[in-house]
């Protein structure tokens, strides 16, 4: 019996500094049995934020290694399944499936709202890991709160 393959899924925000490094943290460390995750930026930061690097650390989840990434340096990687977190249009056709999450950027934040944000992201990638776990086709739709299909 051949294993299934797993979902390639990537993770974009504005600057990938915050949001989208915690949710490709939080699918590597919980999810890597389903998927494979990465992150990029449309306006790429020039590191990841401190707080944000933080508020991981405190999940046991290092991203010490991580950067901020272009979507142009992801090159020809091919994804199953895009999440938006940017808030804006994700420029020229979409390279997979794209659902938006409509998270709050925290680049701005104190810690304590930091660490809202990031829960809240945990809980999103949770839910993402678990229908991928029910749903294994790379097709997965992520029906589910705060996600729609474009």
């Amino acid at each position: 019996m051949t294993p299934a393959a797993k979902t390639r899924v990537l993770f974009v925000c504005i600057g990938n500094a915050c949001r989208s490094q915690m949710a490709e943290g939080f699918a590597n460390a919980y999810g890597s049995d389903v998927l494979v995750a990465a992150s990029a930026g449309l306006a790429p930061a020039t590191a990841v934020h401190p707080v944000s690097a933080r508020a991981m650390l405190e999940k046991n989840i290092e991203l010490k290694d991580h950067f901020p990434k272009a979507l142009r340096h992801l090159g020809r990687a091919q994804f199953d399944l895009i999440v938006n977190m940017s808030g804006s249009f994700l420029p020229g056709p979409p390279p997979g499936q794209i659902v938006e999450w409509d998270v709050t950027d925290p680049v701005y934040m104190d810690y304590e709202e930091h660490c809202e944000i990031r829960d809240e992201i945990e809980r999103r990638v949770m839910a993402l890991i678990l229908g991928l776990r029910r749903e294994p086709d790379p097709k997965f739709r992520g029906q589910g709160s705060g996600r729609r299909d474009l």
